[in-house]
């Protein structure tokens, strides 16, 4: 489902070491119902810093960037928004007349989502990882106002992704917490999809589970969760309202949370 292209379109692309068609669907799903004359199409560059210099010069309007290049592209661009800035992380890079900025929607949409769901401040938090997503998740969660602790079986990352932020690190989930985010790739399609990210007790004592895997968005943990009558926070809504806000950089069109989550249907394999 993509739009007539002719010489007006406005092209948006992704970077990635192992594209997918999730944005490339999502995007052009959008671009269609909006009416709007934009494509979207997924790349894996050869040379990242060729790469970013292209958008430059061939006047593409905007990037998602996945890994491992989120670090890697911030020396190529010009200016970074608070949101990547933060991190240190960019996930979306936004052409204005050959200035390129940097921006970090995963960090806005896990904000939005604590917002939305009214999670109070004071609550407990254990966040299961301590890689690229799980310092934009942290992050957020602590510019929120939440306190907690960051749980890795690697001492070196977890224990930086902890005091980066002010956080506990530990190996273990501590009994207090309430707010259980699992930000590792257990229950991801694949060898893992099997295995739930916190124990069964763990998830008891808890009041609210949020899973960032969002293929599938019906994970182990959210299942269980839901069978115990937990609030969920789950990775399909952080994905659909990550790329919604990239959409928006793009277009400087919003589009209805109907439209997002069609969209989002749209684009799931």
């Amino acid at each position: 489902m993509v739009n007539q292209v002719d010489r007006d379109t406005i092209l948006c692309i992704s970077l990635a070491a192992r594209p997918s068609n999730h944005g490339v669907r999502f995007h052009n799903w959008l671009y269609q119902e909006l009416g709007l004359n934009y494509l979207y199409k997924a790349v894996a560059p050869a040379d990242i810093t060729a790469a970013v210099a292209g958008i430059r010069g061939l006047n593409i309007r905007g990037a998602g960037v996945s890994m491992p290049y989120k670090e890697d592209v911030i020396p190529l661009i010009d200016e970074l928004d608070p949101s990547a800035r933060r991190i240190r992380s960019v996930n979306t890079i936004v052409n204005d007349d050959g200035t390129l900025k940097g921006y970090n929607t995963d960090y806005t949409a896990v904000k939005h989502l604590l917002e939305a769901h009214r999670i109070d401040a004071a609550t407990p938090v254990a966040v299961r990882g301590s890689g690229g997503m799980a310092n934009a998740v942290v992050a957020a969660l602590a510019d929120y106002g939440l306190q907690g602790t960051v749980v890795a079986r690697n001492h070196t990352t977890g224990a930086a992704l902890a005091n980066r932020f002010g956080w506990e690190y530990s190996a273990e989930v501590p009994e207090s917490a309430r707010l259980l985010v699992n930000v590792t790739p257990l229950g991801m399609n694949g060898p893992d999809s099997d295995v739930v990210s916190f124990g069964e007790d763990e998830i008891a004592r808890a009041d609210v589970i949020f899973d960032c895997v969002a293929f599938p968005v019906e994970t182990p943990l959210i299942r269980a969760a839901r069978s115990l009558g937990k609030e969920i926070i789950d990775g399909g809504e952080v994905a659909a309202l990550q790329a919604a806000e990239q959409f928006e950089l793009y277009t400087g069109v919003r589009p209805s949370d109907e439209q997002i989550a069609a969209a989002e249907v749209y684009a799931k394999p």
